[in-house]
């Protein structure tokens, strides 16, 4: 899985799948970029890569068309081409459909899904060769009651991943990643009632996976074992969905 002399960057870097994406890059020897939202953690995982590589921090909002542009201007500067795209960046609400207001529902579509197409141009724009890497959800596959929102979005980046993938072959790969439940500050079993703890566990694994867990699988697919996937949604997920 070397990836010696590539460049990465992965959106919503800062902390849970994010996080343990850009080290896993790093240690496997790409340079790394990461973007967040103002995060107070950023520093810290800023001072975790540079032990490992060269990287560099960008506040940046992905659902704003100028913040996207202008942080892949800031990455084209400093590194001078991007190699991988880790489109990471997710937020979650819940509310029953009938209590869901209109700025939640397109907020959540803003940043999920808006998010991943507005990075994923932008990097085409600047780059001929190199992997697209969409973090999903089983959720996409699976829909789930009170995320009407989270849910719709992670479909639609499994449909966009396809779509991108035949568009862009044969010089840029296009895969995602389903993520189940997987034990982040977003998704902490701690948080969950035990009605909703009991549904996350309902897999043959029977518990909750790691952010390390999704590191590994973007990993194989940024590196040279998978030239010859394009267009695939790859499972992390204890079992919850079976394709």
């Amino acid at each position: 899985m070397n990836l010696q002399g590539k460049v990465a960057l992965v959106t919503g870097g800062s902390r849970g799948i994010g996080r343990a994406i850009a080290l896993a890059l790093a240690e496997q020897g790409a340079k790394v970029a990461f973007c967040h939202p103002d995060d107070a953690q950023a520093q810290d995982t800023l001072a975790e890569l540079q032990k490992l590589t060269e990287a560099e921090s960008l506040p940046a909002d992905v659902s704003d068309e100028a913040q996207v542009e202008g942080m892949f201007d800031a990455v084209m500067s400093r590194f001078g081409r991007i190699d991988i795209l880790v489109n990471n960046a997710g937020i979650l609400r819940e509310s029953p459909i009938a209590e869901t207001k209109i700025d939640e529902f397109d907020r959540v579509i803003a940043v999920n899904l808006r998010g991943t197409f507005l990075a994923s141009r932008a990097f085409v724009r600047r780059t001929e060769e190199g992997r697209i890497i969409n973090i999903a959800s089983d959720l996409g596959f699976l829909g789930r009651e009170e995320m009407s929102a989270y849910t719709a979005s992670k479909g639609a980046i499994i449909a966009l991943t396809r779509t991108l993938a035949r568009e862009l072959a044969p010089k840029i790969l296009v895969n995602a990643i389903a993520p189940g439940s997987i034990e982040t500050d977003m998704t902490s079993p701690a948080s969950m009632s035990p009605e909703q703890l009991a549904i996350d566990m309902a897999t043959p694994l029977a518990r909750f996976g790691q952010p390390e867990d999704i590191a590994a699988m973007a990993c194989y697919l940024a590196g040279p074992q998978s030239n010859f996937i394009t267009g695939q949604c790859f499972g992390v997920n204890g079992g919850s969905v079976m394709t």
